[in-house]
Order: structure tokens, then C-alpha cells, then sequence
């Protein structure tokens, strides 16, 4: 196994470091897409002509509080990986893309009341939390398989963008 130099494999950040690491980028990501949200539920989405599927709106935070708990969890053992293993960097980097195009759907979707600019990044955000996955799997298994139900919900939520934008348009 090749290190950079100077770097130890078996070198970890500080216990409470990768607890601060993995959850207030979950909390902050969190907090700023609530702020794009809430605003807009009992008036500009309320108004919106929306599929037979779409869940009643109290489901969301429960969901989305436990897909945040999962992923940080999921982080958090990216960040116990050893600071030199191959991977480790790029995986961080994938995860924190991916936790950034899902704030910014949230801007996207609510924030400018367009379901086409919501779609315009949770496509991308989809490939993000695949690519994700990817790199954490070498690393960490269950790391990579915390993120499945993330995926799944995002796939629910790209076909319920879709056929908003579709039903609005």
C-alpha cells in the first residue's frame, strides 16, 4: 500500500474530530434545506397539482431525519478509515458533492419554485450518491450500504420531481 509521504496508514483523526466531521455538515445541510422548504409547503407547493403517489407532507422530515442519521453514520465511518488508505480522500470528496446537490435541490425545487431547475440537480445528485456508494464500498461495506435507502429515496423523489414538473408544466 502506497502513502504520501510523511503519513502514516494507520493515523485516524481524533474521535470527537470525525463526530464534528460527519454531522455538522449533516446538520448544516439539514438546517439550510428546511430553510429552502418550509416556506414554500403551505403556499407555492400546496398549490401545485401533484401524482396520486406523492406521500402526505408529514412523512418527509421523518424520513429525511433518518436518511441524515444514516448518512453521517455512514461518513463517520469513512472518516475512522485510516487517513492514508487509498480511496479515503476521493470518498470524502463524493460524499460531501453529493451532500452539496442535495441542499442545493432543495434551492432548486422550493427556493425557486421550479420543479425543471429541482430535476436540473437531482439528476446529477442521483449519479453523486451512486458514485458515492462506490467509494465508500472498498472502504468500509456498511459505510456503503447505509446509503442504499438515501438512493432509494432520491430515486422516489426524482420521479416525484419529474411528474410534478410534468403535471405543472
Amino acid at each position: 500500500m502506497t502513502t504520501l509521504p510523511g503519513l502514516s496508514t494507520e493515523r485516524r483523526p481524533p474521535l470527537w474530530a470525525a463526530l464534528l466531521i460527519a454531522i455538522v455538515p449533516v446538520v448544516a445541510a439539514s438546517l439550510l434545506g428546511s430553510a429552502a422548504t418550509v416556506p414554500q409547503i403551505a403556499g407555492w407547493y400546496a398549490g401545485l397539482a401533484k401524482p396520486p403517489f406523492n406521500p402526505p407532507n408529514w412523512i418527509f422530515a421523518p424520513v429525511w431525519t433518518a436518511l441524515f442519521a444514516l448518512m453521517a453514520l455512514a461518513v463517520f465511518r469513512i472518516l475512522r478509515v485510516p487517513v492514508g488508505q487509498p480511496g479515503r480522500r476521493r470518498a470524502l470528496l463524493a460524499y460531501h458533492l453529493q451532500l452539496l446537490l442535495n441542499v442545493a435541490w432543495s434551492f432548486a425545487f422550493f427556493g425557486a419554485n421550479s420543479p425543471l431547475a429541482g430535476l436540473a440537480v437531482i439528476l446529477p445528485l442521483l449519479a453523486a450518491i451512486l458514485a458515492t456508494i462506490a467509494a465508500f464500498r472498498p472502504l468500509d461495506r456498511l459505510a456503503s450500504n447505509l446509503l442504499w435507502p438515501y438512493l432509494a429515496w432520491v430515486g422516489f423523489a426524482t420521479l416525484l420531481n419529474a411528474s410534478i414538473w410534468w403535471l405543472n408544466r
